[in-house]
């Protein structure tokens, strides 16, 4: 039960997001449904108890306000991988996040800085390769130039997630 995760919702019935999978420990599922701030969906067939009561635990919950999917994610590695599709900037491979590198387009010591708009997903080689110039003077050009994502575009590049790794409660949504 320690290792136990909820599957967070929007109020449309859509996960908040698929990258990372929108999880929230049960304990913490289980307070927002307690301060009702989320609507309980679904459960596992487990309770928390207190001297006076037996709660469900909960498996899937929605929020009950609509998050708007046009705000602006969070500026990490990992999402940057995913705006660009796992796939190097410079030489168009495609690589596991594990093997990608990010690259500043106008580099950190020309005065580039680390923002949506100035970094990209390359490979260790290509981001060697280029090294503190612009793509134009190492003659490397971008694939697609860096923008500022919204959730929504993000969560269009949905992963390949094995279903022996989601509960059962949650392959409908």
């Amino acid at each position: 039960m320690i290792n136990l995760q909820t599957l967070v919702l929007n109020a449309d019935h859509r996960p908040l997001s698929y990258h990372p999978l929108s999880l929230w420990s049960w304990q913490d599922a289980l307070t927002a449904v307690l301060l009702d701030r989320v609507t309980l969906v679904t459960s596992y067939d487990l309770e928390a108890r207190s001297p006076s009561r037996r709660i469900p635990i909960p498996s899937v919950v929605a929020l009950k306000t609509y998050l708007s999917l046009d705000r602006h994610p969070a500026f990490t590695r990992y999402n940057i991988y995913i705006r660009d599709r796992k796939t190097c900037q410079y030489c168009r491979k495609h690589l596991q996040a594990d093997e990608l590198t990010f690259d500043h387009v106008v580099p950190r010591s020309r005065g580039g800085r680390s923002s949506w708009e100035n970094v990209v997903a390359a490979c260790p080689g290509c981001n060697i390769r280029k090294g503190s110039r612009t793509p134009v003077e190492a003659g490397m050009p971008l694939l697609h130039l860096p923008v500022r994502p919204t959730v929504r575009e993000l969560n269009r590049e949905r992963p390949e997630i094995s279903r022996t790794e989601l509960h059962h409660s949650w392959i409908d949504f």
